[in-house]
């Protein structure tokens, strides 16, 4: 079950009007109108994204008097981002290998260009 709530999530986040009005949401309350602004779109438009955002759970929609605030939920957001902290674990290693490799390559270079500046016996001689 956890799944099919982090599937809505991911679901949600992916339409970027949505990220817009989650991002609009995180200073505070507003109603559809507010929210449908900064969008070329209709309200029964900016609706239809509310409600994908509330069956992700992602907002909540409250009722005062003819307001209806929407409001950011943020649990949800919380939950994406432990699933993808669980993949922190694998870049971290594999960076940590990246950097042990790129030391690697700079200790080789440094020996090379020691022995390329060294003059061998056979280049000091003169050439009549």
């Amino acid at each position: 079950m956890p799944d099919r709530h982090l599937d809505a999530t991911f679901a949600a986040l992916a339409d970027p009007t949505r990220r817009a009005i989650l991002a609009r949401l995180t200073s505070g309350e507003a109603s559809v109108t507010e929210l449908a602004k900064p969008f070329e779109m209709s309200l029964p438009g900016i609706s239809k994204h509310l409600k994908v955002l509330q069956r992700a759970g992602l907002i909540a929609r409250g009722r005062r008097a003819q307001w209806r605030p929407c409001r950011l939920e943020a649990g949800p957001l919380k939950d994406v981002a432990d699933w993808v902290g669980q993949y922190r674990r694998f870049w971290t290693a594999s960076f940590d290998r990246l950097d042990d490799y790129l030391r690697e390559v700079q200790r080789e270079e440094k020996r090379h260009a020691g022995k390329k500046g060294r003059r061998t016996p056979r280049a000091r001689q003169h050439r009549p």
